[in-house]
C-alpha cells in the first residue's frame, strides 16, 4: 500500500491550487518521483524552483526548498481549501500534460488550456496531480475533480461512463520496442514480453486486437507510468509496449534507440473528461474551445511544446550526445563569456553553434561562411572579427550578431518568439525576416508569433510571393529547419549538461 501524507494546498500568485496527491513511496521501498529524475534524461525539465524568499533563515529556506521539490517531483501530498465554485482540474505530471519547467514555472499543454478555459470562465483553477490514468478516471468518477486533463485518449468505454470535451490533439497509438525487434503486422506480437499501463485506451486498444490475434499477451502494470515503461523498453527489459505518438516523439529524443514499430489502427482523438452530468459545463468548454482554436491560440500552443520534434534523427542524437562529452568542454568557457556579455543563454549559444557547425572551429562552407558560429566576411567585418577560425572571436561574435537581431524584433512580440525570429534573422537575414512578418499579415497569419511565421517562411522561395516582397527569393524553408534543430540541441544540451 502507499502511504498518503495531508498538506494544505500551496497557492500559487496566478490565484490557481495545486492539489497535491501522489505515492510517496514506491512499492520496492526506493522513493518514487513522478518527474523521473532518475528514470529518464530529464526530458520535460523538471526540476526544483529557483526562487527562493530572501528574508528566509537558512533552515527555514532549505525546508522550503524541499518542500517545492517534493511538490515538483510529486512525492508529497498537498489538499488544498477551496471555494465551491472553483474549477478542479485532475491530471499528471508528465512532459505533454502538466510539469515544473527549468524555470521553476507550471507548464504543460493541460496545464494552459486548462487555465485558459478557466480564465474564460471566471474561475479558479485547482490543479489534482494523481499518479496514473486510472487514478485519475477512478477520481474523476468518484466526483473529486470537475474536468481531468491528462491527455485522454477518446475511447468507446470512456463515453459511456463520462462526458467528453472537444478533441484537441490526434494521436496514434503505436507499439514501441527495443533495439533489434522488427515487426510486419500484428500477428508477429504473441511471444514477445509486452507491458501495457494497466487500464489505459492502449490496453483497451489490445484487447480489440486479441478478436483477431487470440494468442495475444501483455502484462498490465499497476506501478508505473507510460515515461518509465518506455525507459523499460529502451533498456531491454521489455519487449515492447504502446503509447501515444506524441509521448514517444518527446522521449525518443532521450531514448533514441526507441522505435515504432507498428501502428495499431487509424488516429485517436485526445479529449478532456467530464463526469456524467457535466452538460452545462461542457456546452462552457465547447464555446471557449471554438474560439481558441479559431483564434490560433491551439496552434501556437501545440508549436510550442511539439512543433521542433519533427527534426529528430535518432543517430543525430547519438552523435551529438557523443560530442558534448568530447568537444563541447574545449568551448563551453567561450560560450558562457559570450552569454555573459549579451544575456543570452550559453546553451542556447552551443546549440545554435552546433547546428552551425557541429563545434568544429574551421569549419567552411561552400558560400564561403566560415568558423564555429560560421559567419560571414561581412557580417565579421562589422563586428570587428579579424580571423573568423578563432574560435573565441567566432563565438563572441556570433552572440553579439545574434543579439543584434534580437533587438530588432519588436518588444510587444513575446520573449520566446522573439528569439526565434532573432534566430531566423541570423540564418536568412534581417530583411527576408521582415519580409515574412510582411506576408503573413497579407495571408492572415499571425505575424508576432513564430507558429504564424513558422507558415509563411517556405513560400520566400515561390516565385508568386517573393516576387511582390522588398527583399525577394530566400530559402525560408531552411530556416523554419535551422531553429527546429537548434531547439532540439538546446533541449537536450540542457539535459546532458545538467
Amino acid at each position: 500500500m502507499y502511504t498518503r501524507n495531508r498538506r494544505k494546498g500551496q497557492k500559487t500568485n496566478s490565484g490557481l491550487t495545486i492539489i497535491r496527491r501522489s505515492s510517496a513511496c514506491h512499492p520496492r521501498g526506493e522513493l518514487r518521483s513522478i518527474c523521473l529524475l532518475n528514470l529518464i534524461r530529464r526530458p520535460y525539465n523538471c526540476q526544483m524552483p529557483r526562487r527562493a524568499t530572501p528574508h528566509c533563515s537558512q533552515p527555514t529556506r532549505a525546508i522550503l526548498i524541499l518542500l517545492l521539490w517534493l511538490a515538483a517531483t510529486g512525492c508529497a501530498r498537498d489538499v488544498a481549501d477551496r471555494d465551491p465554485g472553483d474549477l478542479v482540474v485532475l491530471t499528471r505530471n508528465a512532459p505533454t500534460t502538466y510539469y515544473i519547467d527549468r524555470d521553476g514555472e507550471l507548464a504543460g499543454p493541460e496545464y494552459e488550456m486548462a487555465i485558459a478555459f478557466a480564465k474564460s470562465v471566471n474561475r479558479q483553477v485547482h490543479f489534482e496531480v494523481l499518479d496514473s490514468i486510472d487514478e485519475i478516471v477512478r477520481a474523476l468518477e468518484e466526483g473529486r475533480g470537475d474536468v481531468a486533463a491528462a491527455g485522454l485518449t477518446r475511447t468507446v468505454a470512456r463515453e459511456q461512463r463520462f462526458v467528453t470535451g472537444p478533441p484537441y490533439q490526434s494521436v496514434e497509438e503505436t507499439v514501441v520496442c527495443r533495439p533489434g525487434i522488427v515487426l510486419q503486422d500484428m500477428t508477429e506480437l504473441p511471444g514477445l514480453e509486452i507491458g501495457i499501463i494497466a487500464n489505459s485506451s492502449y490496453e483497451e486498444t489490445l484487447t480489440e486486437l486479441r478478436e483477431r490475434v487470440p494468442e495475444l499477451r501483455w502484462n498490465a502494470i499497476t506501478d508505473e507510468v507510460t515515461e518509465q515503461v518506455l525507459r523499460r523498453v529502451a533498456e531491454g527489459d521489455l519487449d515492447c509496449t504502446v503509447a501515444d505518438s506524441n509521448i514517444l516523439a518527446i522521449h525518443q529524443r532521450y531514448l533514441p534507440e526507441l522505435k515504432s514499430a507498428l501502428t495499431l489502427g487509424t488516429e485517436k482523438e485526445l479529449v478532456w473528461l467530464l463526469p456524467a452530468g457535466s452538460e452545462r459545463l461542457v456546452e462552457l468548454l465547447d464555446a471557449w474551445f471554438e474560439n481558441y482554436r479559431v483564434s490560433g491560440e491551439l496552434a501556437v500552443l501545440m508549436n510550442r511544446y511539439y512543433g521542433h520534434l519533427n527534426q529528430f534523427d535518432p543517430y543525430d542524437v547519438q552523435v551529438f550526445a557523443r560530442r558534448v562529452d568530447s568537444r563541447l568542454p574545449q568551448y563551453r568557457n567561450l560560450f558562457e563569456q559570450a552569454a555573459g556579455e549579451t544575456g543570452l543563454e550559453w546553451t542556447l549559444l552551443a546549440a545554435q553553434a552546433y547546428q552551425e557547425s557541429h563545434w568544429e572551429p574551421e569549419a567552411t562552407s561552400p558560400t564561403g561562411v566560415r568558423g564555429i558560429m560560421m559567419l560571414t566576411q561581412p557580417t565579421a567585418a562589422s563586428l570587428g572579427i579579424e580571423n573568423r577560425l578563432d574560435p573565441s572571436a567566432s563565438i563572441l561574435g556570433g552572440a553579439r550578431y545574434l543579439s543584434q537581431r534580437l533587438e530588432r524584433i519588436p518588444l510587444h512580440v513575446s520573449a520566446q518568439d522573439r528569439l526565434w525570429m532573432a534566430l531566423a534573422a541570423y540564418n536568412i537575414g534581417q530583411n527576408h525576416l521582415r519580409d515574412a512578418r510582411m506576408l503573413a499579415v497579407m495571408l492572415g497569419e499571425n505575424p508576432n508569433t513564430w507558429t504564424g511565421v513558422k507558415e509563411i517562411l517556405p513560400r520566400l522561395s515561390q516565385r508568386r510571393y517573393h516576387q511582390q516582397l522588398p527583399a525577394g527569393y530566400a530559402r525560408g524553408l531552411e530556416a523554419v529547419i535551422y531553429i527546429e534543430r537548434i531547439r532540439n540541441y538546446h533541449d537536450l544540451l540542457l539535459d546532458l549538461v545538467n
